[in-house]
């Protein structure tokens, strides 16, 4: 491992250089960064991917929707749709990506809609709808033409960025000094049990700045569903589990699942992976390997996006398919705090 990070540092100083001028150009002001009169909370990480920012988007959705009207923007990673792209009833995560659907899946309500450009995304959506409240920019820390009224950085507990590295040696898309433009900073999918004295050894690892917070934040997994949207508790000793995953980083649901039911077979594919109907096969394929009387095939809320609406469904039907929801909390002194500086920017309006 070692030999390897010595033959890609060259090109992780390239890289590392390549975006240091970037941010140094809109540090002076070289490019512009925008601030728009509706109030923007941007969502983001310095890593590539597995820090949790859909249930964290969500949880903003959950504390702002029923008092100010919602839009999420996000890029819409894996879509085949180009340029800006309102989410209606009828569309599926080929249009819009598995996240973005996921939003317009849970919370039909609000506004859904992707683009590349966040800056241009914005300028459409106030020209379809001007009463529109915040916005919820997803994963936005490196979109640096658009200057957020709130930046909510995400850090995973178990790879808190300080101790990460640049791409290609790590996962680090920017520098570690670039958590300093956030304003939240959040260490997402901490155990439960974890302690005072871990929390301050974190806080004491990252130095936040005077006018920055950190808040911890935990996983919390709902009952399974179909992929008909019948809620099901079938999760027992006596269950096996074909686990089918195409998301950044399984192992916090598979430890999940471990001890919950008898055994898991993971099947895992790469994140935003686009199931095709050579993987379904290999799905059925794998299900029927398995001996249990009480067996089911498994898969993520984000993954199931995938399944929805769209002809891969219809081979699925008769199997026992399900997809798992998750949500994230705070403990009570966090939630207090972190939902008042939320508020309290959205308000301003």
């Amino acid at each position: 491992m070692k030999f390897l990070r010595f033959f890609l540092f060259p090109f992780a100083l390239i890289y590392g250089g390549i975006i240091a001028i970037r941010n140094l150009f809109f540090d002076t002001g070289i490019f512009a960064s925008t601030k728009a009169s509706i109030p923007l909370i941007s969502v983001g990480n310095l890593t590539t991917g597995g820090s949790g920012k859909t249930p964290h988007v969500e949880y903003l959705i959950r504390l702002l929707k029923n008092n100010f009207r919602v839009a999420t923007l996000s890029r819409g990673y894996g879509r085949s749709s180009k340029s800006f792209f309102l989410a209606t009833n009828d569309s599926t995560a080929n249009d819009i990506g598995d996240e973005p659907m996921q939003f317009k899946n849970k919370f039909p309500e609000i506004t859904v809609a992707v683009d590349e450009k966040r800056l241009n995304g914005i300028h459409q959506l106030l020209k379809i709808n001007p009463e529109l409240d915040v916005f919820l920019l997803d994963d936005a820390f490196q979109h640096r033409s658009v200057k957020p009224h709130l930046s909510i950085l995400l850090s995973d507990y178990k790879k808190i960025f300080r101790d990460d590295y640049l791409l290609p040696i790590g996962n680090l898309r920017e520098s570690k000094n670039g958590y300093k433009r956030a304003d939240i900073i959040i260490i997402t999918k901490c155990p439960e049990t974890i302690t005072i004295a871990e929390k301050e050894n974190i806080c004491s690892k990252i130095k936040p700045l005077s006018n920055q917070k950190i808040f911890f934040s935990f996983l919390k997994y709902g009952n399974i569903i179909s992929l008909n949207n019948t809620e099901t508790n079938v999760l027992n000793l006596e269950t096996e589990i074909l686990l089918v995953t195409g998301i950044a980083n399984s192992l916090p649901l598979e430890s999940y699942l471990n001890g919950k039911v008898k055994s898991i077979f993971p099947m895992r594919f790469r994140d935003h992976h686009t199931f095709t109907t050579n993987d379904i096969q290999q799905i059925k394929n794998n299900f029927e390997l398995l001996k249990s009387q009480q067996k089911i095939i498994l898969c993520t809320e984000k993954d199931a996006m995938r399944f929805l609406h769209s002809s891969l469904l219809k081979p699925l039907k008769k199997l026992p398919f399900y997809y798992i929801p998750i949500e994230i909390y705070f403990q009570e002194e966090d939630k207090k705090q972190f939902d008042k500086m939320v508020l309290q920017i959205v308000s301003k309006k």
